[in-house]
């Protein structure tokens, strides 16, 4: 795991933004860093090294390939590694490695079979930086899921990239506005989807997607001119791995065996892509909480262990947000090398000093706060961790799939216009005033399940009027045409497996572990488990209200049924009451001081303070209230800068 950056064009001072940029990096790459830059110095790349494979030397970035021609900048793993570097020498590409790491063997094999054939045949996580030293052309590609980051765009004249937003604002040139047209979808979700960020003119390279730009490396703006072409705009867009693809070829290809005969097909699976993350030069680990996914990573990882796997909780003595009895007890079963740590409430509020700093850009999904504590005290005994992430947008965990499922079956039927015209005239009644009416009403309008779960999530009406800027026209949201699945449970699914899961669960996980240099892994999102997960009905994911239904039986072979069957708890905290104290509350109304919100010019005081005040004195907690602290203390952070 390390951290990438670099940039072309610059005139200035390049030596001392490139060190800038790689010291941002110190905790996504502690152990080494380098800097490469061609003839002329127009293109620079950057590395900060977390080593976790091969930690010698040899594994330095960045790296030229044996011929010379190409230079990589790469954050990431290569799970497949073996198989791709035994098939180079095969094909006679390469006689001999020099080193033990995947990053030769990536490098070797986009010279060998070019960037999108390479990354076709790769398995893992990765932000890669390619340059081709003969033509000139600079490429950028990010994993399939989005696990690892990737931001590119420009500071002036200069075309950057970096692992780390905050990067731009090492670089001398960089004074780009805020894109205040991203505010409403960000108070929305409570972070900012791909392509967009926080700055304007810089963007998040979306997953499975290649970048490549040319000499001179002239400016361009992929929202206004699509995906370009090498030969008008400079640059190009292109996609080697689909989600969407992948969702609708699997339903479109529904695994015809029997349930019995789906659960051993997701063991081995998942048991492949365990043992491929599990190697590493390094101590390797594992969270665990309470729930079935990660019980079920922890378990095959036991059970493909010779010895003790070492797992990880922390628990909370706040009532009704403690599960590390409950971990300690699977792992008893289990017979894992368990270490948990129960923090205060102090410990958790401690954190949030450190929060905007962590993600560079605002995003308040709150459990990133318990999220970053088990990655600290997970880094004190391992240098990789894995984790159950993905298991419930792949198979069908989330209770609100139900819920979508059996709202869009009594409304679903009924045309579109006749709802939308019903919507309309309700919300302009007098009965909207009440809440379920109005939720209701809102509801109706939806096109598609996936429109109704984007709606689910946001029916109150003073989300749209907390940014002075309306950017509704501005932003386009992900859209998943209608008719495209065959399925309520699995449209929603995969709206969750292009938005919310790259762009909060995700981010999340990469932030808070790289702030401490933990790597943390994600087996769930292996290709070949994804593409399967895609191909099972729903029949075999959830049962009635009850979700995950085939990976609760891979686990039950491993841990007894009565011993997860228990409420979840979630892996969250409770803010809204943490708020209700003075020091917090003295805290929250300094970020909001009217006058401080008039001067920056970005968010609605009377809204702002109607929603804050609904809070302080008639006890309606909206999320939208830590969301609009999360992006204040970010605001208050570049201000130091």
């Amino acid at each position: 795991m390390c951290g990438i950056a670099g940039f072309c064009n610059h005139i200035g001072d390049w030596k001392n933004d490139i060190e800038k940029m790689k010291t941002h990096m110190n905790d996504r790459g502690p152990n080494a860093d380098g800097t490469w830059t061609n003839e002329d110095d127009s293109v620079v790349l950057g590395h900060k090294r977390l080593s976790i494979m091969d930690l010698s030397e040899n594994g330095a970035q960045p790296m030229l390939s044996h011929s010379g021609r190409l230079v990589i900048s790469y954050n990431g793993e290569i799970y497949n590694a073996p198989e791709v570097k035994a098939r180079l020498i095969a094909d006679k590409k390469v006689s001999t490695f020099k080193s033990t790491c995947d990053t030769e063997v990536l490098i070797e094999a986009i010279e060998a079979y070019g960037m999108e054939a390479a990354l076709k045949m790769c398995k893992g996580m990765f932000a890669i930086a390619v340059y081709d030293r003969e033509s000139k052309v600079l490429s950028l590609a990010r994993d399939r899921v989005g696990e690892k980051p990737l931001y590119y765009g420009f500071a002036g004249r200069i075309f950057a990239f970096a692992s780390d937003i905050g990067c731009f604002r090492e670089i001398s040139d960089f004074n780009n506005p805020i894109n205040s047209e991203v505010l409403d979808i960000y108070f929305e979700n409570g972070y900012i989807p791909a392509p967009y960020t926080i700055y304007k003119d810089v963007y998040k390279l979306e997953a499975g997607k290649i970048l490549t730009i040319n000499a001179p490396f002239k400016y361009f703006n992929p929202l206004e001119t699509g995906d370009g072409s090498l030969s008008k705009y400079g640059y190009e867009i292109r996609t080697y791995w689909s989600m969407m693809d992948a969702a609708k070829k699997g339903q479109d290809n529904p695994f015809k065996g029997s349930f019995e005969e789906a659960s051993a097909e997701l063991e081995r699976l998942l048991k492949e892509s365990i043992k491929g993350q599990m190697v590493a030069d390094v101590p390797v680990g594992a969270f665990l909480s309470a729930g079935i996914d990660s019980s079920t990573i922890v378990s095959l990882m036991q059970s493909l262990d010779h010895g003790k796997v070492k797992s990880f909780t922390i628990g909370m003595d706040e009532k009704g947000y403690n599960e590390a009895t409950y971990a300690a007890e699977i792992a008893k079963h289990l017979g894992t090398e368990h270490t948990e740590l129960y923090i205060t409430e102090s410990d958790a509020k401690n954190v949030i000093p450190k929060l905007a700093n962590m993600f560079g850009e605002p995003y308040a999904d709150s459990s990133q706060i318990p999220t970053y504590l088990v990655s600290k005290m997970t880094r004190d005994h391992v240098t990789v961790s894995l984790s159950g992430d993905g298991g419930d947008e792949l198979f069908c965990g989330y209770t609100s799939y139900e819920s979508i499922s059996r709202i869009w079956g009594k409304m679903g039927n009924v045309p579109y216009p006749v709802r939308k015209a019903v919507s309309a005239a309700l919300l302009a009644s007098p009965a909207s005033k009440k809440d379920i009416i109005r939720i209701k009403s809102a509801l109706l309008a939806a096109r598609t399940p996936a429109d109704l779960h984007r709606i689910e999530l946001n029916t109150d009406p003073l989300t749209d009027r907390i940014a002075i800027t309306n950017s509704k026209l501005a932003y386009k949201p992900m859209q998943i045409p209608k008719g495209f699945m065959n399925e309520v449970n699995h449209e929603v699914m995969l709206l969750d497996m292009l938005m919310y899961h790259p762009d909060d669960i995700l981010v999340k996980v990469d932030r808070t572990s790289m702030a401490v240099s933990l790597e943390s892994r994600v087996p769930m999102l292996d290709r070949d488990v994804v593409e399967f997960a895609w191909t099972l009905p729903i029949e075999y994911l959830r049962d009635e209200k009850v979700g995950k239904k085939v990976l609760r039986d891979v686990l039950y072979r491993y841990v007894p049924k009565e011993m997860m069957d228990r409420p979840k708890k979630g892996f969250s905290i409770p803010i809204d009451k943490w708020l209700k104290e003075k020091e917090l509350q003295n805290w929250a109304e300094s970020l909001i001081d009217r006058d401080t919100l008039r001067e920056q010019g970005y968010l609605d005081e009377e809204i702002v303070w109607k929603i804050w005040d609904d809070f302080k004195y008639r006890g309606i907690w909206r999320i939208q209230i830590w969301y609009i602290l999360m992006f204040q203390a970010w605001l208050e952070d570049i201000k130091k800068k």
